[in-house]
């Protein structure tokens, strides 16, 4: 099973209060291997108060709703599902059904406002590394990263175009790393 993104439901301004705790369950219930990173979608704004003073402000884009990168297991459902504070997973019919996880483009839109990538640290999206790409015209192939361009979210990727090796520019949330 691979790790992806869902939408978690808490309530409403308690969000970073169920990160912690989140995070702190997965580290003391022994999960870090299931689930990875927790993001409480934010962007930062300038106001201007009546003053004229401008003050940067950190505005929630999804108030009571968290991000959860994660491998969907029984273990996993069961240690996200009873964190304090959380009401549920967005996708799921209730009745102990696994929540449908967000499309690649979707977490993609949603980090970018936050200047943040779905690809973590860990992961080894570098030159050579093999990727699938699984959306736009080469939807469906595979190829392998030439160059990275992680500001903004672009690869180059080599890829085998009728027996000839041909590069292609991708966005991040069009490519998949495969296990190979």
């Amino acid at each position: 099973m691979e790790k992806q993104w869902y939408v978690v439901n808490t309530y409403s301004g308690h969000e970073n209060k169920v990160k912690e705790k989140l995070e702190m369950r997965a580290e003391s219930m022994d999960m870090k291997d299931y689930i990875f990173r927790v993001i409480v979608p934010e962007q930062k704004e300038i106001e201007v108060d009546k003053n004229g003073v401008k003050k940067e402000k950190v505005k929630k884009l999804f108030p009571g709703y968290i991000l959860v990168e994660m491998v969907m297991s029984d273990e996993a459902w069961f240690v996200v599902r009873n964190t304090p504070g959380v009401t549920g997973f967005i996708g799921s019919s209730g009745k102990g059904a696994k929540p449908t996880p967000l499309q690649p483009y979707e977490v993609d839109n949603v980090l970018r406002n936050m200047g943040i990538s779905r690809f973590d640290n860990d992961t080894k999206l570098e030159v050579g590394a093999k990727v699938k790409i699984v959306s736009g015209p080469f939807a469906g192939m595979f190829g392998v990263v030439d160059s990275v361009d992680m500001p903004n979210q672009k690869l180059v990727l080599n890829v085998d175009l009728f027996g000839q090796e041909t590069s292609v520019e991708a966005d991040l949330s069009q490519i998949e790393l495969t296990n190979e």
